[in-house]
């Protein structure tokens, strides 16, 4: 292939790419399609969640069902925005600044606890007391809460594009930090388990579950942390516009749908009815 056929074929691609953007018909297929997935994610969880409490009513809120009741409110509430995209567009900037992000931190927390409950299982395995995991985890979410809630109050009394950027690196910074706490928690744990004997059924399917899990969810985390860098400095880049509907769905597809789904079929097994010492309640 030659200089000119590359040349041509990317004019050809970046015609199609500005195309489909400006095409009211297109956005509203893509935005609808996302709804439609952010949707089904949320029924599997409700489903699976179902499940779970018919399993095993007797141990309350466990975290696994905490973290599936998450996955129903978070990707429901991105189905509904997604079906009003057009109307949230119209909006007060900083309404739909909250409607778009506010579901993306809720995400932040729903995966948070799996890094809290990887936590508490690698130092009970450790004979480490666990007593300050769940007030740090508690603290870590109010601060982040209480912080992302502060920018949007200054945004509404100045709405000016530093305080924008501020809070889009903030939402960065989070994400740059769950990433962490996969790689460290979910990299001790696997470690761990490795060390277990090898003919151990369970051992190899916790190592595994672990193992992609852990492999996921960084590289998902990593990604917003990368692309929401990238949104809040370069225009071209911007997620928070309607004329963008394949930078929408390519960056929901990886850094929330994907995983997701993936995470949720990985973690489909149910708890077994008697002898649970794994599924604490969360009081």
């Amino acid at each position: 292939m030659d200089s000119s056929s590359v040349v041509l074929a990317l004019r050809t691609a970046s015609a199609w790419w500005d195309e489909v953007n400006d095409s009211s018909l297109w956005q509203d297929r893509i935005f609808h399609a996302l709804s439609l997935l952010f949707g089904l994610i949320s029924a599997v969880a409700l489903i699976q969640l179902i499940r779970i409490e018919c399993r095993v009513p007797e141990f309350g809120w466990t975290t696994q069902k905490v973290f599936h009741l998450l996955n129903f409110l978070v990707n429901g509430v991105r189905s509904l925005v997604f079906v009003f995209r057009r109307g949230v567009q119209k909006m007060n900037p900083i309404i739909r600044h909250i409607l778009l992000d506010f579901p993306g931190l809720a995400f932040f927390t729903t995966y948070a606890l799996l890094v809290l409950f990887w936590a508490e299982i690698y130092y009970q395995a450790r004979s480490v007391s666990t007593d300050g995991l769940r007030p740090t985890f508690y603290t870590i979410n109010a601060v982040t809460y209480v912080i992302q809630i502060a920018l949007w109050l200054v945004l509404w009394w100045k709405p000016i594009q530093a305080m924008i950027i501020i809070s889009k690196i903030f939402f960065a910074g989070v994400s740059f930090f769950a990433a962490l706490g996969f790689l460290l928690y979910g990299g001790r744990l696997f470690l761990m388990l490795k060390r277990f004997p090898v003919e151990s059924k369970g051992r190899r399917k916790k190592l595994q579950e672990v193992g992609y899990v852990t492999t996921i969810c960084f590289l998902c985390f990593l990604l917003r942390c990368i692309m929401v860098c990238f949104n809040a400095f370069d225009k071209a880049a911007d997620l928070d516009v309607l004329d963008h509907p394949i930078l929408n769905l390519l960056y929901y597809l990886l850094v929330e749908i994907l995983p997701s789904s993936l995470v949720l079929f990985i973690l489909r097994k149910l708890p077994p009815k008697r002898g649970i010492t794994q599924y604490h309640p969360i009081h």
